[in-house]
């Protein structure tokens, strides 16, 4: 990723920050959660990637992209650019309107730059910058093999990839009892059994949202809101577990659904008070998904 030492013009950087708590904030408060999108689970159930790079995208990315292709019907969660378009022989139809998608740069402001001496590291400032994305069904000419034929998402509870999942993980999972936690202290999982969830695909989704929490252990990601007050930092840890088990479960071909929709008022609260809120949890959530689904990838090449 560039960088540059130039500060970004005057006012962008809080506006982009707002401009997607101010869009999210809004839909939560029309009754949508924008990652556990109501019609998701039929063509559309998937991580966002971009078509030429191949690469899935990450962090807040997710939920703007998924917002535009719920939003806007797309069958297909491919993007591109205007120029990846060309380069790939097609191009964007006159007229389509892209969605804005971001990515995190720094800079070092010039203060910083002239403290700067010897082996100091300089300060660096982050901040977003904007950049716009099309569907492939927004362009012509793209290859074929861009539009495979569509597979819808099986009805039948995945079991198989959660459990292993679960397995490969290595994490402390203990079975039973009435109450899903993570102990943070004595470091386990506990989960009631399957068969006491109405819903069986519930017990997966409740433990992949613990798995998340698992994650934030200081010998693993070291996630800590220990600086934020009580009560705000355990509502930031629950959205990032919650935007976590949405990104696992797309991944694993589970729907997403809430499993906390009594936090909601907490999260609102944050939001508004926090414009970056949203942004910094996405990417954590994105942390640990990635984190999480890699145990799979390792196990399938010891295999």
């Amino acid at each position: 990723m560039s960088h540059t030492n130039q500060q970004p013009a005057s006012g962008q950087r809080g506006d982009i920050y707002s401009e997607i708590t101010g869009k999210i904030i809004a839909q939560i408060e029309a009754g949508i959660l924008p990652w556990v999108q109501p019609w998701a689970g039929g063509l559309s159930l998937s991580i966002p990637k971009n078509a030429s790079t191949r690469k899935p995208y990450s962090g807040v990315n997710i939920l703007l992209l998924w917002d535009a292709l719920f939003s806007r019907g797309y069958e297909r969660n491919q993007w591109l650019t205007f120029k990846q378009a060309l380069s790939l022989d097609g191009a964007v139809r006159k007229g389509e309107k892209g969605t804005t998608a971001v990515y995190a740069d720094s800079f070092v402001p010039k203060k910083e730059q002239a403290a700067a001496s010897g082996d100091d590291e300089p300060r660096r400032v982050a901040f977003l910058k904007r950049f716009t994305l099309f569907n492939i069904a927004q362009c012509d000419g793209l290859p074929d093999d861009l539009f495979p034929p569509l597979r819808a998402v099986s009805q039948i509870d995945p079991v198989p990839n959660a459990e292993r999942l679960l397995t490969a993980s290595g994490a402390n999972i203990q079975r039973g009892g009435e109450q899903a936690f993570y102990h943070t202290g004595q470091d386990f999982i506990r989960i009631p059994e399957q068969s006491s969830f109405f819903t069986p695909i519930n017990f997966y989704r409740t433990a992949l949202h613990e798995l998340t929490h698992w994650t934030g252990h200081p010998s693993r990601l070291a996630r800590d809101f220990s600086g934020r007050f009580g009560s705000e930092a355990y509502a930031r840890e629950e959205l990032v577990a919650e935007l976590g088990s949405a990104f696992l479960c797309t991944n694993l071909g589970i729907v997403p659904t809430v499993r906390h929709a009594d936090y909601i008022g907490n999260w609102l609260t944050i939001l508004k008070n926090d414009s970056r809120a949203i942004v910094s949890a996405a990417s954590h959530a994105s942390k640990a998904s990635d984190f999480l689904l890699a145990f799979t990838d390792q196990a399938q090449r010891a295999a």
